[in-house]
């Protein structure tokens, strides 16, 4: 398959491949013999670390476009193209990969420089072998991150085709996520709902209800479900199908459902 169509096990379909046991690794820098080090002490302190290397960032470039990577490590002082110019082209390409600058030539200004361009992690080189073993757990953790986001935006993305409508509400009951079904039951742009509060949507002599009966019995039983009355956008009153939960960290899990003639 095009690597443009498919990258890290995430492809234009939204569909993701079946777990690998094998992570693939760019590791570019100028200095050969410290690249082959590098490739043995990654690979032993990782089983799961596949490195394939270069020793310019042009080539590593080319690499990229060739090769289904899960992290780039790059150092910063090579010639033609340093590892910040690196970074800035990887990222035109593939803006969320992670990229650990680790290099020799560390100072704060480089530092805040590679930050701005959007780095995943940087490290400076030490002596020893204790630096691989840190570079290793860097890796791992940029790897784990990455692969969590594009499981979280996969489900977002399913979330906002969902028929159902489906909103986030924090611990204070205001709006953090709403989907596009929510919006268009209820008549406004998903913009114009987020960070407002609940009780925009309900009439006025409904709010009682909602705070004294239905919202404590979430904590309580885990959920709630039953019938609730919207205000749209046009003043418009909708009966809905409503359904209440929350995770652990108070996040109100909030799912309707617009009744129809034969519902009420």
């Amino acid at each position: 398959m095009d690597n443009n169509n498919q990258h890290n096990g995430l492809d234009i379909e939204g569909i993701v491949r079946p777990p690998t046991d094998r992570y693939r690794i760019l590791h570019v820098d100028d200095d050969p013999p410290l690249v082959d080090l590098t490739s043995t002490f990654l690979e032993r302190e990782q089983e799961l670390f596949e490195l394939v290397t270069e020793t310019s960032a042009s080539d590593g470039l080319d690499r990229l476009d060739a090769a289904d990577l899960d992290c780039i490590i790059s150092d910063y002082d090579m010639p033609g193209m340093d590892g910040l110019e690196f970074l800035e082209e990887v990222r035109i390409r593939y803006p969320d990969l992670p990229f650990i600058l680790f290099t020799g030539k560390g100072s704060e200004e480089i530092a805040s420089e590679a930050i701005a361009a959007g780095v995943t992690d940087y490290l400076q080189k030490a002596g020893g072998a204790d630096q691989y073993a840190l570079l290793a757990n860097r890796i791992m953790n940029s790897i784990d991150r990455y692969h969590a986001n594009q499981q979280m935006v996969r489900g977002f993305k399913a979330i906002d085709t969902a028929r159902e409508g489906i909103a986030l509400l924090d611990e204070d009951g205001y709006f953090l996520y709403v989907n596009e079904a929510f919006a268009e039951m209820v008549g406004y742009a998903q913009a114009d709902i987020l960070d407002n509060h609940w009780e925009f949507l309900y009439p006025e002599d409904d709010v009682d209800i909602l705070y004294d009966e239905i919202l404590p019995t979430v904590p309580v039983e885990g959920r709630w479900s039953g019938v609730t009355t919207y205000v749209r956008e046009d003043g418009k009153r909708i009966q809905v199908d409503h359904a209440l939960s929350h995770t652990e960290d108070g996040t109100m899990i909030c799912l309707i459902q617009e009744m129809t003639t034969n519902d009420i």
